[in-house]
């Protein structure tokens, strides 16, 4: 009996310390026991950082999932979409398939084993082309000596330098818009895991408009830590994107004027309602607040 009395009179004997102190002990522990660290959010409450960061890729070599295009690829890849389409051939307007193997890169880890080999051959290749190439010389000499004499020689049929593409410049856009009304909450960053656009707050519904004219090249959700999302090309050089939409209103090839409506806005892929506004030159980010006009 004097077993179960003791028992009974320790949490009396202490009292409110004792109970605290049986608290606070638990709460280190549940602390302790935590193995991953918080996500890493905006002050603004905007996606956490490490989710946008996976809708991004750095492969070499990438598979086609369904409901991408190759401008989505080559959004999250931070590529020009002519690049990926030169690199495996693909014409306008870069029809893709699920499943489909693209080269995000020049020179794959299967390229450069190529070009190993390749290397290897030319040397073996050289040592008997040394020959003929002496052989060509001392006949090109030998005609020379003929013209500085007078003698006629027969004109041989020059081959045509192949025709080198012209410097690209930069197609300018006559005016941009902001795409939605709404307090600034998130400015464009250069850092690693900096915000690539800005974000607008808002209420769920507000209008989502086209910032310029061109036509919608991207309307779906298959980018992580972007949520409904709509792409527009604008020209050849300029992309804009309109992420975390509660609902997108139009489609795919479709023309939009600038200032037309195409979604309202949301918070998929967010921890708030806000529009994430994106600008792309040549597929690389740029501030979108250098081609905005000033409120």
């Amino acid at each position: 009996m004097t077993f179960y009395r003791a028992k009974i009179e320790w949490p009396l004997k202490w009292g409110r310390k004792g109970i605290c102190l049986c608290l606070f002990s638990l709460l280190l522990i549940s602390c302790s026991n935590r193995n991953t660290p918080a996500p890493v959010i905006s002050v603004q409450g905007s996606v956490p950082l490490n989710q946008r960061v996976k809708s991004s890729t750095q492969a070499t070599e990438y598979y086609v999932k369904t409901g991408e295009t190759l401008y989505s690829i080559a959004w999250r890849s931070d590529l020009d979409v002519r690049t990926i389409a030169k690199l495996n051939k693909i014409l306008s307007p870069y029809k893709i398939y699920p499943g489909q193997k693209l080269i995000l890169s020049e020179k794959t880890p299967s390229q450069r084993l190529q070009v190993n080999q390749s290397n290897s051959s030319t040397i073996k290749q050289n040592k008997n082309t040394s020959i003929k190439t002496n052989k060509k010389i001392k006949k090109a000499v030998a005609q020379i000596k003929k013209q500085e004499y007078g003698e006629t020689v027969s004109e041989e049929k020059v081959s045509e330098k192949p025709s080198w593409p012209m410097i690209e410049f930069s197609q300018k856009i006559r005016k941009w818009q902001w795409p939605a009304k709404g307090k600034m909450i998130a400015t464009y960053s250069t850092a690693i895991q900096g915000n690539k656009g800005i974000d607008i707050a808002g209420t769920r519904g507000d209008k989502v408009k086209a910032a310029a004219g061109g036509k919608v090249v991207y309307a779906g959700n298959a980018l992580r830590g972007y949520g409904k999302l709509v792409i527009i090309k604008h020209n050849d050089d300029y992309l804009s994107a309109y992420a975390h939409n509660d609902k997108i209103l139009v489609d795919e090839q479709q023309l939009v004027k600038a200032g037309e409506l195409i979604a309202k806005m949301g918070k998929t892929d967010a921890q708030r309602v806000m529009l994430h506004f994106e600008v792309r030159f040549r597929g690389k980010s740029v501030n979108p607040l250098k081609y905005l006009p000033k409120k």
